[in-house]
């Protein structure tokens, strides 16, 4: 009988933040997700843990290409020589030629804070990448995983759906949900908290929403987001994902009739997201909030920029690196 696997490895050098996966069906293997290089030894020491070996890679997959997700890919696809790199075919390009994406991101954090977070980012050999389009299907051993674009957080964004397992591997589509909150909200009685990613530049409220319908319309028991892990309980975090989804996009929108600035704009996007947090889950302390405060920082950045596009009338087209 064919064995069937799926392996969460905590990847972040925070506990259980950043989770790639490790999709072993009989003598083949795909890695969803790849961090940063610095991630490299984890997934290797998973992938030997499992009895397997770099040959037995057939795929690396990245749902998008924000650097926390695959600014490791081509550490991965050098180390896995039988490998094909899969991915939406905006993020595939920035894959292949990475000085756009590194020169952006450098810009934000410095080169020296660049490397210490990201390493060294390598092109991609152009043969050893496939760009799937919507819908579209691969074989993994006797396992067909299939990709389904899911717009909103990033426009160059995928979920894998895995039937075999139950499982929709979102990336960033259906929010952060890490395993301590879970467990002091249901020790309050809830199904969980879950908390929308709407970090720099692509947030679109009502693609958001519709991605999310996308991911439970699969009707899969699981859903795996990068961060962090595997959940049953998909179908009852979504009306709190839609609820917050909601407040940001009604927040963008007003902002972009004012004048405020940037800085002005996320440090007040900074505390709507708080208070929010806060009738939403107000059973989570100092110690939870802490964890999120980088969440909130982020998405508070991505909702201004946003805010500020629509102001004057463009849109960011790039795939704009998140932080750590």
């Amino acid at each position: 009988m064919t064995k069937h696997e799926r392996i969460t490895i905590d990847s972040d050098i925070a506990p259980e933040f950043t989770a790639c996966y490790l999709r072993i069906a009989g003598d083949e293997c795909a890695f969803i997700e790849t961090h940063t290089p610095y991630a490299h030894p984890r997934l290797l020491s998973a992938l030997a843990a499992a009895g397997k070996t770099p040959e037995d890679v057939r795929w690396i997959i990245v749902t998008h290409a924000h650097l926390d997700h695959a600014s490791g890919a081509s550490a991965m696809v050098a180390a896995c020589p039988n490998a094909t790199l899969l991915a939406h075919p905006r993020a595939a390009r920035h894959l292949i030629d990475p000085e756009k994406l590194v020169k952006s991101a450098t810009a934000v954090y410095g080169a020296e804070n660049f490397h210490a977070l990201y390493g060294d980012i390598a092109p991609i050999p152009k043969e050893r990448v496939r760009a799937l389009e919507d819908g579209e299907s691969v074989a993994l051993g006797d396992a067909t995983l299939s990709v389904f674009h899911t717009a909103g957080h990033a426009n160059h964004h995928f979920v894998v759906d895995d039937p075999r397992l139950e499982t929709v591997y979102t990336g960033d589509t259906f929010g952060v949900i890490y395993p301590s909150l879970q467990r002091i909200a249901k020790q309050r009685g809830r199904a969980g908290f879950a908390l929308p990613s709407t970090s720099p530049t692509n947030f679109d409220a009502a693609l958001a929403k519709k991605s999310i319908e996308r991911v439970l319309a699969l009707g899969e028991r699981f859903v795996c987001p990068t961060h962090y892990g595997a959940y049953d309980t998909g179908r009852e975090l979504a009306p709190q994902l839609v609820r917050f989804i909601d407040r940001a996009g009604a927040w963008v929108e007003e902002a972009a009739r004012g004048d405020e600035s940037m800085e002005t704009m996320s440090a007040r996007f900074a505390g709507l997201w708080e208070e929010a947090i806060a009738e939403e889950a107000p059973e989570l302390g100092e110690a939870e909030r802490k964890l999120l405060a980088l969440d909130i920082k982020l998405n508070a950045q991505g909702l201004a920029f946003v805010a500020g596009a629509k102001r004057a009338g463009t849109a960011e087209k790039s795939a704009a690196p998140r932080a750590p």
